[in-house]
């Protein structure tokens, strides 16, 4: 009876939310506004696309699951568009193209958000290999998307041809459509309107009230890293797993970010299971503590710059058994280099080493930096450490001498991201639950106003370059002999310049055709 009761209240409940999801589907207006059109819609036209918005809401489970995704990669759409200057209107193709399944194939073998094949893909700039397929990057992917649709549109004059010419290509919307559209700014759609435009139009009218209704807390959050690292070294870094990685950055081939400056994505709040930095009690609301600035010159603030301790032959500090770091066996790294030649170089094992250094063998090593050839503690010698600007967990973690596994439990924070300067972490003593990380305002460091050259270790945060001044120079003529293996992507990576203006000083066709001894002249600025 029990079972019958439940049964027949699970099955009201999911009529009540399904009736009510459908209560709102929106009705296909006579008129809207699309882009910098007018679009006047026949009664007619309005039944048949209203059969296509009342398709996208039939599902509420799929609907929600579709919106859900919408909301997570929306933000970085209209950024995109917006960048290259293009309505804002068209982000509702990426919802037609791909319900925004980074790694969606079509039948004809379009791949990603906006389902570029390699040609066209490589035509805007996108990288298609083993190592990167930028079709499956929801940054880069719009970003040739919206350069695509403004070069189509700037041929076109009109965003609804150029729309349409999406779908069928450049050459195929000219053939469609002519000259009769171009320049004007009220549309009348009817029967006859081609399917693809009235199919985005049921898309913007059943999302566009959609997009930032709540349905998650999740949030996708974008860090440049230096490469080559694998996602498994960075899903320690940011204490999500390597698979939520995977998930999330699909244009890695093989989970490896390959040489070079690169965007992951992860979720950073909502179905993870994580603690927030500074945790709050469910009873009553805390309030951070701030210290004065009389405080700043406690022991603890003098203390950050007085680790790692140093005891020894320190002159001889680069070889095995002659320092101790924080009273633990140590060594100093006297070059750069990879983790399994030094690791050879002191008389360890690869595997061991990193054990006793939490890393990964993909990490380097830096010079200056010293690394343990002993078990770390699971506490410090001190009770507290106060967070500088540009600290990690894990170079607090080697600075004390402790492990990095600890140093999270102790203090209830799992990733680099929750790690805020002026922080004050605790060492010894785990963090109470719902207790508050104490901060202390420090002063951050003034901008360099000199130019600088920064190197970026791999795995690490690349900060964002200062646009340069336009050169004046005149461009240098270049002739490049196609060598076997060669396409027009990689050609254009070595000399630092599009495959557009590549295929266009070469007079090469859409079908990105060039052969093993081909001269090709390149124009490099």
């Amino acid at each position: 009876m029990k079972f019958l009761q439940f049964t027949l209240l699970s099955f009201f409940f999911l009529m009540l939310c399904t009736h009510s999801l459908l209560a709102q589907i929106p009705q296909v207006p006579a008129q809207l506004e699309f882009a910098d059109l007018t679009v006047k819609i026949t009664p007619q036209a309005q039944r048949e696309i209203q059969l296509d918005v009342d398709a996208q809401y039939r599902n509420p489970t799929y609907f929600k699951v579709k919106q859900d995704r919408i909301n997570l990669y929306m933000p970085i759409v209209e950024r995109e568009l917006k960048s290259l200057g293009v309505p804002e209107d068209l982000k509702y193709l990426v919802i037609q193209e791909s319900g925004l399944i980074p790694d969606a194939v079509s039948t004809s073998n379009a791949v990603g958000f906006w389902q570029f094949k390699q040609g066209t893909a490589e035509e805007v700039g996108l990288r298609v290999d083993a190592q990167v397929d930028d079709r499956k990057n929801i940054a880069t992917s719009s970003r040739g998307a919206a350069l695509y649709l403004r070069k189509h549109n700037s041929s076109l004059d009109n965003w609804m041809t150029a729309l349409v010419s999406y779908q069928m290509g450049l050459g195929g919307a000219k053939a469609y459509f002519g000259n009769q559209y171009s320049g004007k700014k009220v549309i009348e759609v009817d029967r006859n309107t081609h399917w693809y435009f009235k199919k985005f139009l049921a898309h913007k009218i059943a999302f566009e009230n959609q997009i930032g209704m709540f349905v998650s807390n999740r949030q996708l959050v974008e860090m440049k890293v230096q490469g080559p690292v694998t996602l498994a070294t960075l899903s320690k870094r940011l204490g999500v797993s390597e698979e939520h990685l995977r998930e999330y950055n699909k244009w890695a081939g093989n989970g490896k970010v390959p040489a070079g400056t690169f965007t992951v994505f992860y979720i950073k709040a909502g179905s993870l299971p994580m603690e927030p930095a500074i945790s709050k009690s469910e009873d009553t609301p805390q309030k951070t503590p701030v210290y004065t600035a009389a405080e700043k010159n406690s022991p603890v603030y003098k203390q950050a710059n007085s680790y790692p301790r140093i005891s020894g032959n320190t002159t001889n500090a680069n070889q095995p058994n002659q320092i101790t770091v924080n009273e633990l066996d140590g060594v100093l790294a006297a070059k750069s280099t990879s983790p399994d030649k030094f690791s050879e170089e002191i008389g360890l094992k690869e595997k061991k080493f990193l054990r006793l250094n939490d890393m990964n063998s993909d990490e380097r090593i830096e010079t200056g930096k010293y690394y343990y050839t002993e078990k770390k503690k699971t506490s410090a010698e001190v009770e507290n450490h106060l967070v500088l600007p540009g600290e990690t967990l894990w170079s607090i973690s080697q600075k004390y001498g402790v492990r990095l596994a600890s140093l999270k439990s102790k203090n209830r924070i799992r990733k680099d991201a929750d790690l805020k300067a002026g922080m004050l972490l605790n060492l010894r003593e785990p963090r109470k639950r719902g207790e508050a990380i104490p901060i202390i305002p420090i002063a951050q460091p003034a901008p360099q106003t000199r130019t600088v050259i920064a190197t970026t270790a791999p795995g690490q945060m690349v900060p964002e370059p200062q646009p340069e001044k336009p050169s004046v120079n005149k461009p240098e003529r270049i002739t490049h002999t196609v060598a076997q293996g060669e396409t027009l992507f990689a050609i254009s990576r070595k000399y630092g310049v599009s495959v557009e203006n590549l295929k266009s000083w070469n007079s090469i066709g859409s079908q990105n055709i060039i052969s093993v001894g081909q001269k090709l002249v390149i124009l490099k600025p």
